[in-house]
């Protein structure tokens, strides 16, 4: 450990998924970081549900790992159950999700941060920056020491003025039995930073010993394994286990009624605005008067402890009503609550504050990533994590930052939305918000963005000569489907109309034939028996490019006009009250965000098209002077 005073590169506040991230990026890229939490054990603590990935958060996991992000790598080695959703639906929406061993994930994150020679820890709350005119200059710590830096990451999660509900109790805390942060967003509030107020919530947890699965349906994982990570071992490193399927019923529904206004979230005690895509027990039965009942997903949080997240409940009533409303649920009438459930509100910064490399605005070297800038869910903070770290490390070492775009990635379209759109309620990843979706998969994460990471140093050479023998070994598939032939006999005519599809005449590449809807990769080795075993990556990868490469070419059209407004950068500190033609507001928010390009200004609320117009021909009038 450092002494006071001591001078580091990076200084990384709070040991979440975004400041594991951000720290391990950073002293990768050969930066001196500290990073600097309210408690050493609890760094890589999953808060809320024991999984890693989902539907649009699978994606952000594929592409933290594509770069050389940790969470990827972590999960598999944690890993209790793999499933890939979506797949009865289209490549584009397919995601990959994981259960986690609670234990294992915080102690292989752990493991992974202390292996890190440029990496050192302090166990202590920051509360205040050191900062000269513009620029950040370190932190101070409450013991008093002062600890410089050339950049600071904030990655505070739920802990900035953070207030636990459970009925009518309150306590200050960012998490149940840890301590809020209040001098240090007083501070940034004094300098004019802007901040909201969010709420979010977590479940009850259960004895497993105590839970009757034999009136719950199991749910098992999938049979075939796909890591998140090449890195990661081809087999799970744990046991596989099931989670189970209960239902709320009309008696729960019933006793909720009847306590709404114990709830801290109905009674009027909660203010800040709740996350819509993952809503409380109690706003589900509100919202949703007609449903008679609700999923309840007990899903288990370790191998070797007995304790089960019932994903579904989380509320903010009192803990006998909890108790009341567990115990009306099939398979769980004696089921011992060991952990209240809670509902928790917290300040995030209003994120158009940010420049689109997560710095501030305001403070040169200042960077804030993870739940503060208005997101939920591990995924979205590992991704920012990563991203601000590189980015504070690009500073640092004098290079250009890293600004991933809309049709690049998931993360792209992340921090585009929170930077240029911000955010009224707790922004969560979906498909839906991805205009390019065919074209930025799960699947073909490494394609896009490894060489990226190569490029930055975070892919090491035998993982990126692995990508680099993947992607050989796709495009020698592609090859060998369009130049093998299936000439037409019995056997073959047999199986296209067993699979509902035409007959050939005379003969059809295997490229041709897989194009067919209803062929899949599997028929292909009937058709031709001498073929080998083709890898599932190298299949999954093959099968989307054949089967959708009409509608990949329409998208790349697409990514081509968009990444033309792309190109076109608006000068820095642009005067927009001297252009002609545009309004007073129009101009006050292109002054307020100061859009990198023109593509960006026109994702802005409020900008007309009239105004970008106005704007490109100033642009080109300029560049051609």
């Amino acid at each position: 450990m450092k002494s006071a005073g001591a001078a580091y590169d990076i200084i990384v506040v709070g040991g979440g998924h975004a400041g594991i991230e951000a720290a391990a990026a950073a002293a990768r890229l050969n930066c001196r970081v500290l990073l600097v939490t309210h408690k050493l054990d609890t760094i890589g603590e999953l808060s809320c549900n024991p999984a890693i990935g989902g539907v649009g958060k699978g994606q952000l996991v594929k592409e933290i790992d594509a770069l050389g992000g940790l969470m990827g790598e972590v999960a598999d080695a944690a890993c209790i159950q793999y499933r890939r959703l979506n797949t009865t639906r289209g490549a584009a929406v397919q995601s990959t999700r994981m259960q986690v061993d609670m234990d294992r994930y915080r102690q292989q994150a752990q493991d992974r941060l202390r292996a890190l020679a440029n990496l050192d820890f302090l166990e202590a709350e920051v509360e205040s920056l050191l900062s000269d005119q513009d620029a950040v200059q370190g932190v101070v710590v409450t013991t008093g020491e002062r600890l410089r830096a050339r950049a600071v990451i904030l990655t505070p999660g739920t802990f900035f003025n953070g207030l636990i509900h459970i009925g009518n109790r309150r306590l200050p805390g960012g998490r149940l039995d840890d301590a809020d942060s209040t001098r240090l967003p007083k501070q940034l509030a004094s300098w004019g930073f802007q901040f909201g107020r969010f709420k979010t919530g977590t479940t009850p947890r259960l004895d497993g010993r105590t839970i009757d699965f034999s009136k719950l349906t199991e749910q098992p994982g999938d049979r075939e394994y796909l890591p998140f990570s090449p890195r990661s071992a081809e087999k799970p490193a744990l046991w596989q286990t099931s989670c189970y399927l209960g239902h709320t019923n009309p008696a729960t529904h019933d006793i909720i009624r009847k306590n709404l206004r114990q709830s801290a979230l109905y009674s009027g005690q909660i203010t800040g605005t709740g996350v819509r895509y993952c809503p409380s027990v109690e706003d589900k039965i509100v919202k949703f008067p007609d449903r008679d009942h609700h999923h309840v997903f007990v899903e288990p949080e370790g191998l070797e402890i007995d304790r089960y997240y019932p994903n579904g409940l989380s509320n903010s009533l009192p803990l006998d009503v909890q108790n009341e409303l567990v115990h009306s649920i099939p398979g769980l009438e004696q089921a011992r609550i060991v952990q209240s459930g809670y509902g928790i509100e917290h300040d995030y910064l209003l994120p158009t504050q940010l420049r689109a490399n997560l710095e501030s605005a305001r403070i040169r070297g200042l960077y804030f990533a993870g739940q503060i800038n208005g997101t939920t869910g591990y995924e979205e903070a590992a991704a920012q994590g990563l991203l601000a770290g590189i980015n504070a490390a690009c500073q640092v070492n004098g290079a250009e930052a890293v600004v991933l775009d809309r049709s690049q990635a998931y993360i792209g379209v992340l921090l585009d939305d929170l930077v240029t759109k911000g955010t009224n309620e707790p922004y969560r990843m979906f498909p839906s918000r991805v205009e390019y979706r065919l074209i930025i998969r799960e699947d073909n994460a490494d394609e896009r963005l490894t060489p990226l990471g190569r490029r930055l140093g975070l892919i090491n050479e035998a993982d990126y000569r692995r990508f680099q023998r993947k992607e050989a070994a796709i495009a020698q598939e592609l090859k060998r489907l369009e130049s093998t032939r299936v000439s037409a006999n019995a056997r073959v005519e047999a199986l296209l109309r067993e699979r509902g599809s035409a007959g050939i005449a005379g003969s059809a590449t295997l490229l041709e034939l897989l194009r067919r809807p209803e062929i899949h990769y599997a028929d292909l080795s009937q058709l031709e028996p001498g073929s080998g075993p083709i890898p599932r990556a190298v299949r999954e990868r093959v099968e989307v490019q054949v089967k959708y490469a009409g509608y990949i070419k329409r998208q790349a059209v697409e990514i081509e006009r968009f990444q033309h407004l792309e190109r076109i950068r608006v000068p820095k500190d642009f005067t927009y009250q001297s252009l002609p033609g545009i309004s007073l507001e129009v101009a006050e928010k292109l002054t307020a965000l100061q859009p990198r390009t023109l593509g960006q200004a026109g994702r802005i609320s409020g900008v007309t098209p009239a105004a970008l117009s106005q704007l490109m021909f100033y642009i080109k009038r300029t560049q051609a002077g």
